[in-house]
């Protein structure tokens, strides 16, 4: 069976978050399991230099985007054993960042149309085409609506994964006939229309023979009108044809006993060894060395949807107690602020690092003890998954992927990989660290979360196979 993941990022070229760490993790799990996978994403300017320099190129043609015929260079590289493909187009792509730009809606139209293209002319058919988010979510549409007229896109099917619904790719109407070449039919039949513009993301949800998304909760929440972005309706009428299905994290990567971006590897058997990586880190961050303080990690997009307002309405109390408090990200003006003035007021206990750090972040997942993600919405979430991964006990509000992976602790049973709350309040926030704070100085029901959260399984690999055989009914229907 053969499989194109079309993405708009992809590690180790170039991520922003979730979906890229999915697009190198996930390709490569399925290659293991017979599965031919290639992906494609477009040549930005930010790829990687060390990676970007090994690109070969393939060939060359042109791509309409409504009136006009543009450039599209092809490229390609072999990581892992999966071909990563790359469409070139220096007027599009040749900017700094990824997206936010004001004419997104064209740079992703030549996108679309370029994905379906570059496969004829590579003269590669493969099964199946899984889009990520509106970025591609055109493809289906086009597919449907056009190639499928073509012998040899007849029979391909595709897929659609919604990696977060809040992001819709809408644009205003006339995208139809000066981008793609339509007539307004799409819109007035409303399997395009959201709010009177296009949305990229509804046209891949209509269009395409499945849609999955991240998490089993999600799948559910996405159909009510608090999480359905005003998509529940479509979402409930698809139920037959969406499917949850959990992220992993690649075991490779994030592995304790192996990652030489740590200060000292340990495993559940040398768990006395992850206490050298607090007292490194908290060296290193100019906090007082202090074996037995619990720190409590937060590395996050600093945004409302990661419950940073949660977080700052109880931090001050929260920090009246013996406790480090490390934070990691960028994001809103304010959040970060903020951060930063509480590491000016509590100097001793509050280390805010408001940039992107790999190597920091791996050292926070194998120092602190605890790890904040209090979302208020998280279609899966990595973060939970690599801190129980580190022996970081996870604090999460139940929501999506965060309540699928994360099993709250019960100290009548000792069964428990974390902490849980159902609501989003900062009262309920509180409670639960206090709870967990009296559970950390019980030493031997709190190595007991540990070795649970570490024995979790979230490899990719239980979940690849979910995604083989939904492609395999996929590419079986009439």
């Amino acid at each position: 069976m053969k499989v194109l993941f079309a993405a708009s990022e992809a590690h180790p070229f170039i991520k922003t978050g979730g979906l890229g760490d999915v697009m190198g993790a996930l390709p490569k799990s399925l290659i293991k399991l017979g599965v031919d996978v290639r992906v494609v994403i477009p040549k930005y300017k930010n790829i990687k230099d060390e990676l970007k320099q090994k690109l070969q190129f393939v060939k060359w043609f042109t791509v309409s985007v409504g009136w006009r015929n543009q450039y599209c260079g092809v490229f390609q590289y072999q990581y892992k054993g999966v071909t990563y493909y790359f469409i070139d187009n220096e007027y599009y792509f040749n900017r700094d960042g990824l997206y936010g730009y004001f004419d997104d809606g064209e740079r992703f139209a030549f996108f679309n149309r370029a994905v379906l293209e570059f496969i004829k002319q590579i003269d590669w058919q493969p099964d199946l085409i899984n889009c990520n988010d509106w970025q591609t979510g055109m493809v289906p549409v086009l597919l449907n609506l056009e190639y499928k007229n073509n012998e040899f896109y007849s029979n391909m099917k595709t897929v659609f994964s919604i990696h977060n619904l809040l992001f819709k790719g809408s644009f205003v109407p006339n995208v139809l006939p000066e981008l793609f070449g339509y007539d307004y039919m799409p819109l007035t039949n409303g399997s395009v229309e959201l709010n009177g513009s296009v949305s990229f993301l509804k046209g891949g949800i209509n269009y395409s023979d499945q849609i999955t998304t991240v998490s089993n909760t999600y799948a559910e929440e996405i159909k009510t009108q608090q999480y359905g972005e005003g998509l529940d309706g479509l979402l409930r009428c698809k139920s037959d044809f969406l499917k949850g299905i959990v992220n992993g994290i690649d075991y490779e990567e994030f592995d304790p006993e192996k990652d030489n971006l740590i200060f000292k590897n340990f495993t559940w058997d040398s768990i006395s060894d992850k206490v050298e990586n607090k007292l490194s880190l908290q060296k290193e961050l100019g906090l007082p060395q202090r074996a037995e303080t619990p720190m409590i990690g937060l590395i996050s997009r600093l945004t409302h949807q990661k419950g940073c307002d949660l977080i700052v309405s109880i931090i001050d109390r929260l920090l009246q107690k013996d406790i480090q408090f490390i934070v990691l990200g960028t994001g809103d003006y304010w959040y970060e602020e903020t951060f930063k003035n509480l590491q000016y007021r509590y100097p001793d206990k509050v280390s805010a690092n408001i940039k992107f750090d790999n190597s920091l972040a791996h050292k926070i997942y194998a120092a602190t003890d605890m790890f904040l993600m209090p979302s208020l919405f998280e279609p899966c979430g990595l973060g939970q998954l690599i801190a129980l991964r580190y022996g970081s006990i996870p604090i999460v509000r139940e929501t999506g992927g965060l309540k699928d992976t994360i099993s709250p602790y019960n100290k009548y049973t000792g069964i428990g990989n974390g902490f849980g709350f159902k609501n989003f309040n900062s009262n309920e926030l509180m409670q639960i660290i206090e709870y967990a704070l009296t559970i950390y100085d019980d030493k031997d029901a709190w190595n007991n979360i540990i070795r649970q959260a570490m024995d979790s399984d979230n490899s990719w690999e239980k979940s690849a196979m979910q995604y083989k055989l939904l492609y395999e009914d996929v590419v079986k229907r009439p």
